[in-house]
């Protein structure tokens, strides 16, 4: 029996694998309409709000010919259970062994988006419901965004080979940095980020405010292991001016310090006091000439100044636009 192959990391992919998916995703933006989805169809669970991966997954399995279904459990969706074991004789109607299965005799695919729950990270970071549905399912699974948030990444790197005009990204100095947010996010497109900027084989610092922001180990080890698979470099940063000299690439996001993960209150006032990592005028203007961008949504002057926004170095909306095209290619390459 042939093993399904699954969507839930980039790192899962070999480096021809994502090339491969790039140059799809390019060709789908050149010619919008086909029909390699054709009699196909794609479950789209979503136990968090959405806009762009849910219009762009539904309009992306409908220009190739495929059909889309939005299930949101726990609203137009029973309530789902994870656990083995579980008495459920409470909220939860019925169980991901059953859930998955099911929609596996309905559909080809199945996409899944559900954030952690902010209590433990030592919880979240197993990727429970993604990996339920993985384990359950008949068919292909794609990662939405959960811990970590792979089309993302994907369409990051679409853009970013558009504005330098080249597939090889080696030698870019690429600087994720972290922003201020009134309050503290999921960790998935820095993790992200790291990963693709790492595979791609840049020379990535990671700025971030205190050690304390610095991402789980899992993700600092995959981006060693890239570094050493793909050539460019790793650092952290917590020194703004260095970090952005000579950048070609700053890419924005704010998230919460893994130590206070559960338990925000303590890390308000050190997060107060970083407001200044805004992306401004003033740090692009150390940069060579750097592109910008954000996975949005973005609070403009609260991550981004409306004239960082606004100018024609960044490439957010190039970005976002990629969403569609690198989902189109994730969806059309598992049907393969």
């Amino acid at each position: 029996m042939t093993a399904i192959r699954h969507f839930l990391n980039t790192q899962d992919w070999s480096r021809p694998d994502l090339d491969a998916l790039l140059a799809d995703a390019a060709r789908f933006k050149r010619e919008k309409l086909g029909d390699a989805l054709k009699g196909r169809s794609i479950a789209l669970v979503f136990f968090n709000p959405s806009m762009r991966t849910r219009t762009s997954f539904e309009l992306g399995a409908f220009q190739l010919g495929g059909h889309a279904i939005v299930l949101q459990p726990g609203k137009d969706a029973w309530p789902i259970e994870f656990d083995l074991g579980t008495v459920m004789d409470g909220d939860t109607e019925e169980h991901i062994a059953e859930v998955a299965r099911v929609l596996g005799r309905y559909v080809d695919m199945i996409g899944v988006r559900a954030f952690p729950k902010f209590v433990d990270w030592s919880v979240d970071r197993e990727d429970r419901v993604l990996r339920a549905f993985a384990h359950y399912s008949p068919v292909p699974v794609i990662n939405m965004e959960t811990i970590t948030h792979p089309c993302q990444e994907l369409a990051h790197a679409l853009a970013l080979q558009e504005h330098f005009g080249t597939s090889d990204l080696r030698g870019k100095k690429y600087v994720l940095t972290w922003t201020y947010h009134p309050k503290p996010l999921n960790t998935a497109v820095a993790n992200s980020a790291l990963t693709i900027a790492t595979r791609m084989g840049m020379d990535v610092t990671l700025l971030c405010p205190t050690p304390d922001y610095v991402l789980d180990e899992r993700y600092m080890d995959w981006a060693e292991a890239n570094v050493a698979e793909s050539g460019g470099s790793l650092q952290v940063s917590h020194d703004i001016e260095s970090a952005y000299a000579g950048a070609d690439v700053v890419y924005a996001k704010s998230w919460g310090a893994l130590p206070f993960f559960g338990n925000w209150a303590p890390e308000k006032p050190i997060r107060d006091r970083y407001r200044h990592f805004i992306v401004d005028e003033a740090k692009m203007a150390l940069t060579n000439n750097g592109v910008f961008s954000h996975c949005l949504p973005l609070r403009r002057n609260v991550k981004a100044t409306d004239a960082v926004m606004d100018s024609p170095q960044c490439i957010a909306i190039n970005e976002a636009e990629n969403r569609l095209h690198v989902q189109k290619a994730v969806m059309a390459t598992l049907m393969r």
